[in-house]
Order: structure tokens, then sequence, then C-alpha cells
């Protein structure tokens, strides 16, 4: 598996009983890519596992992330989702407050 230089965050929580493929349909309407170099994350409602979606040249990945204690710090606004970094999205899903580490979030209006 190839890792993405560039992860998009769905600022909402979703349900994460969520499939890749209602995944991958939210990423087609929020005018998302499927390109190998970008990855999507998506958060439950108490912020204590996300889904990663992933595509390659072959297929689709979907990976699950739960913290034992605490809570992934995720973006506020009033975007529908923002842009991390490589660097951003390992501290994310290490449970470190990334924003406090990093002065580059951007929002983003289109994938």
């Amino acid at each position: 598996m190839r890792l993405p230089s560039q992860w998009f965050l769905a600022v909402e929580p979703i349900d994460l009983r969520c499939g890749m493929d209602r995944l991958l349909v939210w990423v087609q309407r929020s005018g998302g890519s499927s390109s190998a170099s970008v990855g999507y994350a998506f958060r439950n409602r108490a912020g204590s596992r996300i889904k990663l979606l992933l595509i390659d040249g072959t297929g689709v990945w979907l990976c699950v992330r739960r913290l034992h204690a605490g809570r992934f710090h995720w973006p506020r606004s009033d975007e529908e989702k923002c842009l991390l970094s490589r660097e951003q999205f390992a501290w994310l899903c290490a449970g470190v407050d990334w924003m406090r580490l990093s002065t580059s979030v951007v929002p983003e209006h289109t994938f």
C-alpha cells in the first residue's frame, strides 16, 4: 500500500457503519479525486474512531483506527472538509493535537 501525500478530513462526523461504497459516493459528491496520492478520513460522533479510505491503482483500501483512551483532534470549521499533510496526519493518528503543532490547516471547498 502506498501512503498518500495528502489527506482530506470530512469535518462533520459520519455513521461509521458505512462501507467503502457509501464512502466513495460521499467522496464523489464532494468533488473528490480517485487519485492514488490522496486519502480520505472520516470520524464517528464520539471522535474515538476514524475510517480511512485509500485508493490505489488496483483497488480501494478501507482501514479503521480506534483510540482506547481520549479522542482524535478534529478541526472545527464551517467547511465540509480540510486538507492535511502527511506529517499532520501522522500526529492525528497518534492522538496528538496536531493543530497546535502546525500553523497551516487548510480548509478545502473541494477535494
